[in-house]
């Protein structure tokens, strides 16, 4: 059963997640290390995990499985979820694919080398509607996507 797992802490698009899950009618794994509000719905389950860096990140790699979709902005993680043959979903709406994790994962290194140095600063650049709308559509058409390689 297609199955979605939302990387909580932080994610912008749990509720549009949800929606798009009740209208397939499919199961959630909303993961983090505290309680967060979600639907009392049977198809959506909170899971609370130890407090630390990696745990949420473990849980959801240890139980996803091929054919489901994780929705995450963790770049580690979607490497993860990748070789286990799932679906990854960035909060803007980018999928992660095995043809650029790689570039990704070098990509991740060099900026968190780059900001201990002190040689940049900031962060990620503002959600807006657009980064919305895009992962709506991409949500949609992986869901399509799997359903129809499943049938």
């Amino acid at each position: 059963m297609l199955t979605l797992f939302i990387d909580a802490d932080g994610c912008p698009v749990k509720d549009e997640t949800y929606k798009v899950a009740a209208r397939y009618q499919l199961k959630v794994f909303v993961v983090a290390n505290k309680r967060i509000n979600v639907p009392l719905h049977h198809t959506v389950e909170m899971i609370v995990v130890s407090a630390g860096p990696d745990e949420a990140d473990n849980w959801i790699a240890e139980k996803i499985e091929i054919h489901d979709i994780c929705i995450t902005t963790d770049i580690p993680l979607a490497d993860r979820c990748l070789k286990k043959g799932a679906s990854v979903l960035g909060a803007r709406g980018d999928e992660f694919t095995q043809d650029m994790i790689g570039e990704a994962l070098a990509s991740r290194e060099l900026f968190k080398e780059l900001r201990e140095m002190g040689q940049m600063g900031g962060g990620p650049a503002p959600f807006e509607s657009r980064d919305r709308s895009k992962f709506l559509s991409n949500l949609d058409r992986i869901i399509q996507k799997i359903k129809n390689k499943k049938t």
